[in-house]
């Protein structure tokens, strides 16, 4: 059977560290940077765990600028 898990990818520069994604992961995929900023002096959002992603969109669907994007990998 094949199993299916989830890439993340954050445009950081968008990224204004809301920290909404980070709260709605289930998994703990996400965290702010704490010691580097983006260009608009924002600690952006960050994938730390990716072989943990679920792929569910969660931190997708409540940022609010769109900075996230999840897909779905179906590896055989």
């Amino acid at each position: 059977m094949a199993k299916v898990y989830g890439a993340v990818t954050i445009d950081a520069r968008r990224c204004k560290g809301c920290d909404l994604c980070v709260v709605a992961c289930p998994a703990d995929v996400l965290e702010l940077q704490p010691q580097e900023v983006n260009d608009r002096g924002y600690h952006y959002a960050s994938v730390v765990n990716p072989d943990k992603c679920i792929g569910c969109a969660a931190c997708a669907t409540v940022c609010p600028d769109a900075c996230i994007e999840v897909y779905r990998v179906v590896e055989k």
